[in-house]
């Protein structure tokens, strides 16, 4: 087909199918999946911004004599005490002392920051002390709101420090964190970091510009590095950024080779001296493109073409997409909060706080903190808001309350009235919704073939099933509600035939039920033979395909076929319908 004289779009297809076998047949992607940055689009540009500034005479002092008095100390312990020169003076001065009043860096951070009126700046520093003490100096000297985030904090506090930092009107203009602040945080928001003192660790160094360059972020990322001239500090960020480049770009291989040369690293931070400097850092990026040259000559092309997930991903993309902003949802999730008796409070921008309340049907609600938690249903929102839970139709919060609604026996019993001119008054309808339920492992995979599956039914007087005649939604709207003293009355006044209808409904129902156990077993088979026979394909023709996976699928089939066979069927619903004229 490919050099037939087929038109471009057969082409197309003709290798598209080519390479699908090819990654079907011969690449991991059946196990493995894989996205490199570079595959993804998307992601920010870094603007670098080294910031040299002049050391301090106190730094100066203090450091000196640090230098004479610790004379015992290894050059690693050493060189990791040179990097923090205010750590140092408070040594001699004392931990009332304020270095943040002369320290060029905290002057400059302070002119950045009022500069950046308009925009969220995450600082970093190593130490949680160093933190504390920023916080302290910007809200002393210039009345900017800040908040901090270490990890002597809760986790209940660091939660409202990182809510309180994201909040778009009165929140923190600046969140200070130390070393534990890069990790685990996601704060796409902002696009303004600034270091205050740079981690040892190349790979600590990505996980800080990380918090902010990742997906979601709509912005470049403006990366300040101040650093004071003629101190490890200076070492560092030119190692970093000439010998790594790992400002500017992720870094994948910055820890080896940071392993080549920590020697040579460790010793020019201990001692100062840099006469080595210029020759690390030379060696340092050729050897860093060796690595990346052959990190990328390993690449898995098959791989890499498999776990974008091409048209089928988008698909998925598209229908979630879809789904966002329902509506249907938002109705469904306040109706369901307010039935279980939860609190809601509206705090805007696109949140609510839901807390438990003491009227509550239940003792607690499923998915729910005992002392709250916030919710959103836009998806942008959840992403800036680690503090917020993006309620979906498979949140906890949501199938919990279906299935607590559902087994409370609340709505599972109704009486409606039928104005119907048509049919005689007094006339009684009986709507049953059974259940057909396969009780196994959720592992098994039962949900993709059998999940809890409703069947209507719709029985008359006489006994027949009416439902493929009487669609439910148009139906429902002729109905109308019926007091509790009135339904009583009514239900009491046809028990018999209520009881009589149930029977007739019952054994009705069986033969749906096995039709639902049809389906069900079609649809396994269908999917599970299918790739047991693909797996067995492929295996004749490469290596990697273990027996262990096709005696696991045939295994499934065999424990599948079984819980769908016993599957039962329960009565979940009943609606009483009476005919009336008025």
């Amino acid at each position: 087909m490919l050099e037939s004289n087929a038109s471009d779009e057969e082409k197309a297809t003709a290798r598209q199918e080519l390479i699908d076998n090819l990654m079907d047949r011969h690449g991991t992607g059946r196990v493995l999946f894989r996205n490199t940055r570079a595959a993804i689009k998307g992601f920010p540009t870094r603007n670098v911004n080294l910031v040299p500034m002049p050391i301090p005479q106190q730094y100066t002092t203090s450091m000196r004599v640090s230098g004479m008095i610790g004379g015992k100390m290894t050059p690693e312990a050493r060189a990791m005490k040179m990097l923090y020169p205010e750590e140092i003076f408070q040594e001699f001065e004392g931990e009332d002392s304020s270095w943040w009043q002369f320290d060029s860096r905290v002057n400059w951070l302070i002119e950045k920051i009022t500069a950046k009126r308009s925009e969220k700046v995450l600082v970093i520093a190593s130490r949680a002390s160093t933190a504390l003490q920023l916080e302290q100096a910007l809200r002393e000297r210039e009345g900017i709101r800040a908040t901090v985030f270490h990890e002597g904090m809760s986790i209940l506090e660091r939660d409202k420090a990182a809510a309180y930092f994201a909040q778009e009107e009165g929140g923190a203009q600046v969140l200070i964190c130390s070393e534990i602040g890069s990790e685990g945080r996601n704060f796409q928001f902002a696009n303004q970091l600034v270091m205050f003192d740079l981690p040892f660790n190349p790979d600590l160094l990505e996980q800080r510009i990380g918090r902010l360059d990742r997906i979601g972020q709509k912005r470049d990322i403006d990366v300040h590095v101040p650093y004071l001239e003629g101190t490890s500090q200076g070492i560092l960020a030119r190692w970093f950024n000439e010998g790594l480049n790992a400002f500017a770009e992720t870094c994948p291989t910055g820890r080896m080779v940071y392993d080549r040369y920590q020697d040579s690293i460790i010793n020019m931070l201990a001692s100062g001296d840099t006469s080595e400097l210029d020759d690390v850092i030379e060696g340092s990026r050729q050897y860093n493109q060796e690595l990346k040259h052959e990190l990328e000559q390993g690449r898995d092309r098959l791989l890499e073409m498999h776990s974008n997930g091409g048209e089928a991903a988008q698909q998925i993309v598209e229908k979630i997409s879809a789904t966002d902003g329902d509506t249907n949802l938002v109705t469904f999730a306040l109706s369901l909060f307010d039935t279980i008796g939860l609190n809601q409070d509206d705090k805007g921008e696109n949140a609510l706080v839901v807390t438990p309340s003491e009227h509550m049907m239940v003792p607690s609600y499923p998915g729910l903190p005992y002392d709250g938690a916030t919710i959103t249903f836009d998806r942008d929102t959840a992403l800036s808001r680690e503090d917020m839970n993006f309620i979906s139709w498979e949140h906890p919060m949501i199938q919990g309350g279906i299935d607590l609604v559902m087994s409370e026996g609340v709505g599972t019993s109704a009486v409606s009235l039928l104005k119907n001119k048509a049919l005689p008054v007094g006339t009684i309808l009986l709507e049953l919704v059974y259940v057909v339920d396969a009780q196994a492992p959720k592992q098994s995979g039962i949900s993709r073939f059998l999940p809890p599956t409703p069947i209507r039914m719709m029985m008359d007087g006489r006994g027949n099933d009416l439902s493929s005649q009487v669609e439910f939604e148009g139906f429902n709207r002729q109905l109308s509600p019926v007091n509790r003293h009135l339904a009583s009355k009514l239900v009491s006044s046809v028990q018999a035939d209520v009881h009589r209808l149930i029977e007739a409904g019952n054994g009705a129902v069986e033969e749906k039920v096995t039709a639902v156990r049809e389906d069900a077993h079609k649809a396994m088979y269908a999917s599970l033979n299918g790739e047991l026979e693909r797996l067995q394909a492929l295996k004749a023709v490469n290596p990697n395909i273990r027996d262990e996976e096709i005696e696991a699928i045939e295994s499934q089939i065999t424990e599948l076929d079984g819980y769908i066979n016993k599957a039962q069927v329960q009565l979940d619903s009943l609606r009483l319908i009476v005919v009336s004229h008025n």
